[in-house]
């Protein structure tokens, strides 16, 4: 549980007189449109749990009318559940007296929606300021803080300027600065980008994927657009009818999707561009050491039916690649070592580059390709048919 930033278990939401008749029409297993019809209760969200694990991006999405708005304002209870839990830091959210919602409001989460909501006759210096302002922080401090946040989000020598002078991208900026400024652990952001143009779009999501790089928040996304779910979320909760049909993360969504729904929604998705080395690779079942010789490095092969195999170090750190009409050479000239044979110029990836990304590599590229840590520890190899068989369809590995 250490990791654990956010616990949400069970939380239900139900709008109408005397709601509780809904829970238990929910315990007994009808859904949202039959609890509507028998009762004329509506339900946001009908019993949700999951779990946000510390600087991690959480996206929510689905439909209008998914319950995903819902359910954000249930975190913090700016709307209040009709029943389950909410934990923040193993501290029950949900169980709090005013004081403490409202501290806790204050200093662990901050919210960033659609609409900017920025203050018009105020600066925006005195817009990102406004948090702090009441916190009752010192206004030297405060002014400190409200300038760096906005260094952050790439304002800096905007200050003294009002929201009407800046384009919708901007404004959106400084509201995102205003919620930095208070330096909260937890980020609620609410179809934040969703107002925007296309291109100002992307450049926010490149920007909040830049920022958290260097913030690391616990950030909860909510969006209906499937794109920005995969670009943004290191895990997706994909909701319908007030209920989670799955949950995963972006690749676990798209190659294995849990429901008709689910595969609806991702069926037009370009997997190029969201698939992974990670997600594409096969293991490697045999390498050459630099202590082994020709012969050595030909029979490993031969097990393998391969025609190429890596040479490691000690620490499975990639040295390089040898070829097997190589390796047959050298042996007939009696050599003993593959030295002279290892070709180390090679193409090496991580595991997050994508597909899209790897597929001119390998044009240019007469052995697999690598995948390695940041150590250069060897994790795995990509081949062109472990490639071709991610894109042809979901549920290959």
């Amino acid at each position: 549980m250490s990791n654990c930033k956010i616990r949400v278990e069970n939380l239900v939401k139900i709008f109408g007189h005397n709601p509780q008749r809904g829970v238990e029409l929910l315990e007994k297993g009808l859904t949202k449109d039959e609890i509507m019809k028998q009762t004329g209760l509506a339900v946001g969200v009908g019993g949700v749990s999951f779990q946000v694990e510390e600087g991690q991006i959480l996206v929510v999405m689905g439909l209008s009318g998914s319950g995903k708005s819902t359910l954000i304002r249930l975190l913090n209870r700016l709307i209040e559940p009709t029943a389950g839990k909410v934990f923040v830091d193993d501290e029950e959210v949900t169980a709090m007296n005013a004081e403490r919602l409202r501290e806790i409001r204050r200093t662990k989460f901050a919210m960033v929606f659609q609409r900017f909501a920025l203050f018009p006759h105020r600066t925006i210096i005195e817009n990102v300021e406004y948090g702090l302002e009441i916190q009752g922080i010192d206004p030297e401090v405060r002014l400190d803080k409200a300038k760096k946040s906005l260094e952050l989000v790439g304002l800096k020598g905007w200050e003294d300027k009002y929201p009407e002078q800046l384009s919708g991208g901007m404004q959106q900026r400084v509201g995102l600065a205003r919620a930095l400024a208070v330096d909260p652990d937890i980020l609620l952001m609410d179809e934040a980008f969703s107002a925007l143009d296309p291109l100002i779009k992307k450049e926010m999501q490149d920007e909040l994927i830049a920022l958290q790089n260097r913030v690391q928040k616990t950030i909860v996304f909510i969006t209906h657009d499937l794109d920005e779910a995969l670009k943004l979320g290191d895990k997706i909760i994909l909701m319908k009818d007030g209920i989670v049909v799955q949950e995963g993360t972006p690749e676990e969504i798209l190659t294995n999707p849990a429901t008709d729904y689910v595969e609806k929604f991702v069926e037009d998705v370009n997997m190029s561009k969201v698939l992974t080395a990670q997600g594409v690779m096969k293991k490697v079942n045999n390498v050459a050491f630099p202590k082994d010789g020709p012969r050595t490095a030909l029979r490993k092969m031969q097990e393998e039916g391969i025609s190429s195999i890596f040479v490691v170090n000690g620490n499975f750190q990639v040295q390089g690649v040898v070829a097997a009409e190589d390796a047959a050479r050298v042996a007939e000239l009696g050599e003993k070592t593959l030295d002279s044979i290892i070709l180390r110029d090679i193409q090496t990836v991580s595991p997050e580059t994508s597909v899209k990304d790897i597929i001119p590599l390998m044009t240019d590229s007469r052995f697999p390709i690598a995948v390695v840590d940041d150590n250069s520890k060897l994790l795995g190899i990509i081949v062109r048919g472990s490639v071709m068989a991610g894109l042809a369809g979901r549920g290959h590995n």
